[in-house]
């Protein structure tokens, strides 16, 4: 069932739906030791990206093998176990979140001299954000990571994967495994943690003094071009999308961005 770009064919007899995602929820399924997830208009980009990283020897991202006769992308399946609610205490730690941001470094140093902007891409990172030479995942959230033996291992769902810089990444990701929100809507063992997880992370993954200063206003614009695309989706139909922003999904954004603003001089102080 593998073999080189556009040489995956025959139908799948057996397969797992995988739980997880937002965007692509119930499409996405395991065949053996491959995934198949639909294409999208801008898949050409991202699979030619995991090409890259595939010929420059880095192994923390699926393969991509082709499309299947359903019109299918057909991915390798990465084994490992994603932080996906119920949370697991394993996914929680400090020596997990070190890992995700050594994971996140080696995948941005490896996307180091891919020509990504000779394709086209889902989304735009915002052009303050977007000088960095390197591709950006966009979307580091706890169940687009793989881990095994609690380190993490590999990324996955490159959907909104695009031109970017390593500030806006680490801003990003940091958002969502530090986590940064009001402590009343964290309710697992990182609750009254977040400033030094924050730090942690930014130290872990190596960012310098200029990118530094600059993390809390990628957190915030990160904030709101994530919650851009939920709300757009939403109004589109996406059924997934307009079920998380009606089941409070709307209010705890508009919490998360007033905290940004009553602690914003906190969040700054804790990484200086």
């Amino acid at each position: 069932m593998t073999g080189a770009p556009g040489g995956v064919t025959g139908g799948p007899k057996d397969e797992q739906p995988l739980v997880g995602g937002t965007a692509n929820r119930g499409l996405v399924a395991r065949v053996g030791n491959t995934v198949r997830r639909p294409q999208r208009a801008r898949s050409a980009a991202t699979q030619a990206l995991l090409r890259h990283l595939e010929k420059v020897g880095f192994t923390g991202t699926p393969r991509f093998l082709g499309v299947d006769s359903g019109g299918r992308e057909v991915l390798s399946y990465v084994e490992g176990e994603t932080v996906f609610p119920p949370l697991p205490a394993w996914g929680l730690t400090d020596e997990a979140l070190d890992s995700v941001a050594r994971l996140l470094r080696a995948f941005h140093d490896a996307t180091v001299g891919f020509p990504a902007e000779d394709h086209e891409w889902t989304a735009a990172v915002p052009p303050e954000f977007r000088a960095g030479g390197v591709v950006s995942h966009n979307d580091v959230n706890l169940d687009n990571v793989v881990f095994r033996d609690g380190q993490a291992v590999a990324l996955i769902d490159f959907d909104l994967a695009s031109p970017g810089s390593r500030l806006w990444d680490v801003a990003g990701a940091a958002r969502l495994w530090a986590p940064l929100r009001p402590d009343d809507d964290i309710e697992d063992s990182r609750r009254g943690r977040s400033l030094p997880r924050l730090r942690r992370f930014v130290d872990v993954y190596g960012l310098g003094p200029p990118e530094r200063s600059r993390v809390v206003d990628a957190v915030v614009t990160a904030h709101d071009w994530i919650y851009q695309i939920v709300r757009a989706g939403a109004a589109e139909g996406n059924r997934s999308f307009a079920e998380y922003w009606q089941r409070g999904g709307a209010q705890r954004a508009a919490r998360a961005r007033a905290w940004y603003e009553r602690e914003g001089d906190l969040l700054r102080q804790a990484l200086r």
